[in-house]
């Protein structure tokens, strides 16, 4: 493998005008199709598998015309401190809403709260419910403008008037400004790591490149394949920080290989060579822990995890060919100011702060892995404590009116209101169909921990009914879920006996069935990607000990972020310095999500920094040396790019969305541990514990490995590379 990227990165600086020409092409092509491709359809969020799912699915085959997710508005009215809504002025503006929301063609029905008994016990508060015949995102400007227009003319009067629902969503504000300082914070840490504007700018120019075609292709193929917006953020976040890493690696041995004297164009192609090598490993194993969502069963996930991996792919691709083409076009310019003035490139020095630092490990390596250990253990002890959900309207900004609207709900309703639960009754094979329902109705009503249930509403056949039963407490409360938990267990009987059957969904369920089918698929997801991952770093460093040193020290950081997102957005703890407006469960995703990025930027570092001491080892360095010489060239390069990771990362806090945020956190965080704890302080310190065991092989299993040359040792070999055409090279080149 080096010997062939070698040539390639030889190739690409000779013809950089084609090279760069192509990626232009690319780009533009990319970009006809996104402005030309149709709008992606509204596909849904379906979770085959799930109860939940099933009876939705059963909702729209029974009940034709009424799209179980269509989109509603609950529009709630809460009458001044000393009246009620039911005075003749406070009804006469709330009948008079409903009449004007309910004209509309999209309009299924708009009921009045005075009919459907939506009104409070104390009649402080009452809510009327919109539904809508298609689901949010089909819904025209007009029908958003007439309820919009019915909303304002009902706030006019004395009443406090909020809505919730799908149909006016507040859109969550964009995290762009943010995003915007966590570029530049990176363009900041390459211009320290480097000395050069021209060395910090390329991996930011050629990565802005890798994204623009990555968002563009998806934009391309959104409407074909069904790509949903949270797709396209996920693709960019890693195509972003991926493409500036593993453009850094290149420029960073382009320039270690001048310093050795190389003119431009061997030293392209030794940058390729060997860098380029890890990072197509490093890649690789970035892929394949995306890609490995697919195991979990949810299609979201699964897209939005194969946009990234093509993402990253294509950051690849840029890293490995245009960086190269760019170089030659400015061989000098991404060299230190220093280095230019003076016309010649100094070597690095032996005792540079990753020498220094690697030593100290070398010298107290069991109190370093000690307080590794501990300290990541430390922060992982909130996983306990995890709770898995989704949250809703609760916790949103008290400036959006859904927020209002719920709290209002909560308050002259109770708190269970806001998450009901919906139960859909197949009667089909009752003799009474009506008698079975009541039945059922009745049974539901009289379980612990249901307030009350709504009268059944049934289909045009008669043999399907679907009701609401309404919670004692809130929808994320772990006294809900056992609700639901008991009411399915209680089901066989109550069937039995009714000749019914009834399946348990709604928002509520719905994030229940969610959940336990993201925490039943966290362990199969975990056994394929770390074992996928754990042969393929196998092959690359030739050792059975340093690959699973290498998963150990990842479950150790991901374990640690994840307990820091806990402690955060479920406990609270600095909730405020982040925007966090209200605790609750940690979203559903949230450890899949952890598990399978975080998982494949840790392998990026372990190989960038692990591939320079096995390389150190094989041209024949001592275990220790090589640990040294790894650090010496790899560390401050490391270290850059886990800030600018986490620069990149950290910009999504910024977002407006909740599960956005909690994302960007939650992968900053874990980079912060990945790098600078558990590769700059556990692996030195595991490594220097086992000595040349790290390297230990069995050689049944040498022989049964493909052969792969990571390090570069083919290329010391005259024989194996082409003959040097520097003679091509300008004058202006070559220092």
């Amino acid at each position: 493998m080096a010997a062939f990227l070698y040539r390639l990165g030889r190739l690409a600086f000779r013809r950089r005008w084609l090279v760069a020409l192509l990626w232009v092409a690319v780009l533009s092509a990319a970009g006809f199709g996104a402005a030309t491709a149709p709008a992606a359809p509204d596909t849904g969020n379906s979770m085959p598998g799930i109860e939940s799912q099933k009876a939705f699915d059963l909702m729209e085959q029974r009940f034709p015309g009424a799209k179980a997710d269509g989109a509603s508005a609950r529009v709630v009215f809460v009458a001044p401190d000393g009246q009620k809504v039911t005075a003749s002025d406070n009804r006469a503006v709330i009948e008079k809403f409903v009449s004007e929301a309910a004209d509309g063609s999209q309009v299924a029905s708009a009921v009045s709260p005075f009919r459907a008994k939506a009104v409070s016990k104390d009649a402080s508060t009452a809510y009327a419910t919109v539904t809508y015949k298609v689901n949010s995102d089909d819904l025209t400007d007009v029908s958003k403008d007439r309820l919009e227009d019915a909303i304002k003319q009902a706030q006019g009067s004395d009443l406090t008037v909020e809505v919730g629902g799908t149909a006016l969503a507040t859109q969550p504000a964009a995290g762009g400004s943010a995003e915007a300082i966590g570029i530049a914070i990176a363009a900041l840490v390459l211009l320290i790591t480097f000395g050069s504007l021209a060395a910090a700018g390329l991996p930011l120019l050629t990565a802005i490149i890798g994204v623009g075609v990555s968002m563009a292709s998806i934009m391309t193929l959104a409407s074909a394949l069904g790509l949903s917006s949270t797709t396209g953020t996920l693709a960019t976040m890693l195509g972003l920080a991926c493409g500036i890493d593993y453009a850094v690696f290149i420029v960073s041995r382009y320039r270690e290989e001048r310093s050795k004297g190389h003119p431009p164009q061997e030293a392209a192609g030794l940058a390729v060579g060997t860098a380029g090598s890890a990072v197509v490993f490093a890649g690789l194993t970035v892929v394949i822990a995306l890609a490995g969502l697919s195991v979990v069963g949810v299609p979201m996930l699964t897209k939005m995890g194969l946009a990234a991996a093509g993402a990253v792919a294509i950051g690849v691709t840029v890293a490995l060919t245009l960086v190269p083409a760019v170089l030659g076009f400015w061989p000098n310019a991404v060299l230190a100011r220093s280095a230019r003035k003076r016309g010649r490139i100094k070597e690095a020095g032996e005792n540079n702060g990753g020498t220094r630092w690697a030593r100290f490990v070398l010298r107290r390596p069991l109190p370093v892995l000690l307080a590794s250990v501990v300290g990541l253990g430390v922060l992982a002890i909130p996983v306990m404590d995890l709770q898995l959900g989704m949250s809703g309207d609760e916790a949103k900004p008290t400036s959006t009116t859904e927020r209002r609207a719920y709290d209002d709900l909560a308050k002259g309703f109770g708190p269970g209101f806001n998450g009901p639960l919906t139960i859909v009754v197949d009667a089909k094979g009752a003799d009474d169909a009506k008698a079975a329902v009541q039945s059922i109705e009745q049974k539901i009503g009289a379980t612990e921990g249901v307030v009350s249930v709504s009268a059944a509403r049934f289909n045009s056949s008669g043999d399907t009914a679907v009701f609401s039963a309404v919670p004692a407490e809130a929808p994320t409360s772990e006294k809900t879920k056992d609700l639901v938990h008991t009411i399915r267990d209680e089901r066989p009987a109550t069937e039995a006996s009714t000749g019914a059957e009834f399946e348990v969904t709604g928002t509520t369920a719905l994030n229940i069935d969610v959940a336990q089918k993201m925490q039943d698929a966290l362990i199969p997801y975990l056994v394929v990607v770390v074992g996928l991952a754990i042969l393929l770093l196998m092959v690359v460093f030739r050792s059975v000990l340093v690959p699973i040193k290498a998963a150990f020290g990842f479950l150790l950081s991901v374990l640690a972020a994840l307990g820091s997102v806990v402690a955060v957005f479920q406990w609270g703890w600095g909730a405020d310095l982040l925007g966090v407006e209200t605790t609750g469960p940690i979203m559903s995703m949230m450890p899949i999500f952890l598990v399978g990025i975080v998982f494949g930027l840790a392998m990026d570092y372990e190989v960038f920094l692990v591939a320079r001491m096995r390389e150190a080892y094989v041209h024949g360095d001592r275990p220790g040396q090589a640990i040294v010489s790894g650090f010496r060239y790899s560390a401050r390069v490391v270290v850059a790019a886990a800030l600018i990771m986490m620069a990149v990362f950290s910009g999504f806090i910024g977002a407006g969305e909740a599960m956005i945020k909690m994302i960007g956190f939650g992968l900053a965080i874990a980079v912060l541990f990945d790098a600078f704890v558990v590769r700059m302080a556990l692996v030195p310190a595991v490594l220097a514990l086992l000595g040349k065991a790290a390297w230990w092989m069995p050689r049944w299993l040498d022989k049964l490995l493909p052969k792969v040359d990571v390090e570069g040792e083919g290329l010391s070999h005259p024989s194996t590379v082409p003959a040097r055409d520097d003679a091509a090279e300008p004058e202006s080149a070559r220092v």
